[in-house]
């Protein structure tokens, strides 16, 4: 079981945090991000089985929740990971038993794009990992209806503002908030829902970490499946080309036939050399014999 905290409180919402200690003294700590559209999902997400992998192999990790859109909008969104990585290093650090020093962030999908944007952070971790994240949210992909969802039964409007809630909240099953995400890819309206109407593309570059990769970016290793309907494979290759023409330490691993969340298949043979290969990037980024 991990600790429970809460590492801030914006109204009646407390965002909140769970702590899965190594056995290891003064180890490194990665930071999980979940996905889900930035619409749905909780820090419940991470599987004990990856837990446990992480554990085992002398790392801490912490999963952590995020105010969810369309009722928080992306800026709210970004101001929560950075103050879960502040509050960590300043507070956590005396609560829990972890080098403030090394700290990795890892994501998936929505959380992989968050995870990538922690490279442009005042306060950024020293490794980012991404499971089939993104780079850019101006593309034909995120801003245009998607030739995969809109295949599928269509959504009406009414039903994404029924499920929109009058208050604001950092956790949501998917069952709940599956028909706003739908909506908004059948619609291509999904910075509409998550940022606001009317952004003009040069004010979106600001969110795109793509666009702001700096010679302090961490060393990132992007995972993405080669047959992922949802997020594009080339969202990993144009971040992992864009990274290594600014010179920053990075590898793209890519699964042959993976889908969108193939990180649960933890028994195929291609994902469990991920894993390894995850590890083992953790390791030497982090600075852990």
């Amino acid at each position: 079981m991990g600790s429970t905290f809460v590492y801030k409180n914006v109204g009646n919402c407390a965002i909140k945090g769970d702590f899965y200690s190594t056995e290891a003294s003064n180890a490194p700590l990665l930071v999980y991000i979940h996905g889900g559209g930035l619409i749905w999902g909780s820090r419940d997400e991470l599987s004990e089985e990856q837990i446990n992998l992480y554990n085992n192999a002398g790392f801490n990790i912490c999963s952590i929740d995020y105010r969810l859109a369309p009722e928080s909008k992306l800026p709210d969104i970004i101001s929560d990971i950075q103050d879960a990585l502040r509050w960590l290093k300043d507070e956590g650090v005396n609560t829990f038993n972890f080098d403030p020093d090394k700290i990795g962030v890892i994501g998936s999908s929505g959380g992989g794009y968050l995870a990538l944007l922690t490279g442009i952070f005042e306060v950024k971790p020293k490794a980012i990992v991404s499971f089939y994240g993104y780079g850019n949210i101006t593309g034909d992909w995120y801003t245009k209806p998607s030739p995969y969802f809109t295949k599928m039964a269509k959504v009406p409007e009414a039903l994404p503002k029924m499920l929109i809630q009058p208050s604001i909240l950092s956790e949501a099953p998917i069952e709940k908030r599956y028909g706003i995400y739908l909506y908004c890819r059948q619609q291509g309206v999904w910075n509409d829902y998550v940022i606001g109407r009317n952004q003009t593309k040069a004010e979106l570059t600001k969110y795109c970490p793509i666009d702001n990769i700096h010679s302090d970016y961490p060393a990132t290793l992007l995972l993405h499946g080669d047959k992922d309907d949802d997020v594009p494979h080339e969202e990993s290759v144009n971040m992992s080309r864009a990274l290594e023409d600014a010179g920053i330490t990075n590898k793209l691993i890519t699964i042959p036939n993976g889908k969108h969340q193939f990180d649960k298949e933890m028994n195929d043979p291609n994902v469990k050399d991920a894993f390894h290969q995850v590890i083992q990037f953790l390791k030497e980024n982090l600075d852990v014999n």
